[in-house]
């Protein structure tokens, strides 16, 4: 495959958006993912200002003999591997969004971030099930399932795809819904990119009438005692309640906030529907621990966005995470004898989401990914500036996943999962069925996806 096969000029000509080859002007910002650490080197670069656009793409590509990969911010690029022979397609100028409030329905295009579903939809009392980041893209986070401060409660955000817009490998629009291509639709929610490029997604809002949200903070030489503590109160908690046991290490950079810059924490972050007496009752156990700050207070939707702290620009990053069945005692254990006090696992944070709830599977409803059967969810990650830090996290991330072993669920999350070749994100037959509709809508294999699905043989 050769950019040489490629007619750009007439691409480019019918093109509401712009086309960018190697060496041109922009095409260094063009081909760069959110994830700075990935060195993106497609064959060409498309910026789509139209679904016009996207069906033009892969048209042009699809004549050429080259591969279509489609990306908004590019969060989850690494698994996405080397782009030799491979339009990158990029949807971040496709920005439409229009919330219909009797509904609790939004209608997102595939450049929207969860950031801008937020604010269209907290004039209404509504939300969207967002990521602990308001700059990710809403349809790669949904394609891969969606775990959200709200999930506990409402479950992953795949189950609230309502419908999709698609174009599929042969060129064609598509309008995906229970109805409309009902495999497809199956595929798409929690499937990840590899079956279509999605240019809209029609998904369910949710009432949000009481929150409250926050962290508490606690120096890291407490992180047995509060996990610890921590860990047996996530058996009891109500459902409302969604949280995160986590170890910060912030190094002393002028970015990180003044309150926290160089210093290492242990902190609970958690989002409560629960209202405030009912969240004060519930956190007691946790407060009486003594936290050197405590942030749990009335919230409205986009002030979630800052209680995870993730880093608002693009940045040099490593990270991989992966699913627990359980988190008995002794599981933590494991964790800390790798990650806590006093230990050589330098890596800036380290975190435990609380599961079960909502977010456990409803396959009577849901596409492929329609929860985790699993009770916790590690995810790591740090600042990579070169090539040997890139290195020593992933060692020091093996070195995690080897000591919870023991506990780890046979399948992935593919959102936190920022390395190939990992646990499967479902089971044995659900890929199959996967295979076969890939199959069915890209026998050639010609979308690529970061966590890829090949077509069923013969």
């Amino acid at each position: 495959m050769s950019i040489n096969r490629l007619d750009a000029a007439t691409l480019r000509a019918e093109l509401d958006g712009s086309l960018f080859l190697p060496g041109e002007d922009g095409w260094d910002e063009a081909r760069q993912a959110w994830q700075l650490t990935v060195d993106q080197r497609p064959e060409a670069v498309v910026a789509a200002a139209s679904v016009r656009d996207v069906v033009t793409t892969v048209d042009a590509a699809r004549t050429a003999g080259l591969r279509v990969a489609a990306q908004s911010t590019g969060h989850n690029a690494g698994p996405l591997g080397p782009l030799a022979g491979t339009v990158l397609l990029r949807t971040s100028g496709l920005t439409g969004i229009t919330v219909d409030p009797a509904a609790r329905t939004a209608r997102v295009e595939a450049g929207v971030v969860w950031g801008d579903v937020t604010a269209a939809a907290a004039p209404y009392g509504l939300a969207g099930l967002a990521g602990t980041a308001p700059d990710v893209g809403v349809v790669g986070y949904t394609l891969g399932g969606g775990m959200s401060w709200l999930g506990r409660t409402h479950g992953v955000a795949a189950n609230h795809v309502v419908s999709a817009d698609v174009v599929t490998a042969d060129g064609v629009r598509r309008h995906v819904d229970a109805r409309n291509e009902p495999e497809l639709f199956w595929a798409l929610r929690g499937g990840g990119g590899s079956f279509a490029v999605v240019t809209a997604l029609e998904i369910g809002l949710v009432p949000v009438p009481d929150l409250h949200g926050g962290a508490l903070f606690f120096p890291l030489d407490q992180a047995a005692e509060v996990l610890q503590t921590w860990q047996r109160w996530t058996r009891v908690v109500p459902d409302a309640i969604t949280s995160i046991g986590r170890l910060l290490r912030f190094p002393p950079l002028p970015e990180i906030p003044e309150p926290v810059r160089g210093q290492s924490f242990v902190t609970i972050e958690l989002v409560s529907l629960l209202g405030r007496e009912a969240t004060d009752e519930a956190l007691e156990p946790l407060r009486i621990l003594g936290p050197v700050m405590d942030t749990v207070h009335p919230s409205e939707p986009a002030e979630l966005a800052a209680i995870h702290m993730d880093p608002p620009t693009p940045v040099p990053g490593t990270g991989d995470g992966f699913l627990l069945t359980d988190l008995p005692l002794e599981a933590l254990d494991a964790f800390l004898a790798v990650t806590g006090p006093g230990q050589d696992f330098g890596l800036l944070s380290t975190e435990i989401r609380h599961l079960g709830g909502a977010f456990s599977p409803d396959t009577a409803r849901g596409g492929v990914v329609s929860g985790f059967a699993a009770g916790y969810a590690i995810f790591s990650a740090t600042i990579t500036p070169d090539e040997t830090a890139v290195k020593a996290t992933h060692i020091a991330l093996d070195r995690l996943r080897d000591m919870l072993r023991p506990w780890t669920a046979p399948v992935s999350y593919l959102n936190f999962a920022e390395r190939p070749g990992g646990a499967p994100f479902a089971h044995t037959a659900a890929l199959h069925r996967l295979q076969s509709i890939k199959a069915l809508y890209d026998p050639a294999d010609m979308i690529r996806a970061n966590h890829p699905v090949s077509p069923a043989q013969g």
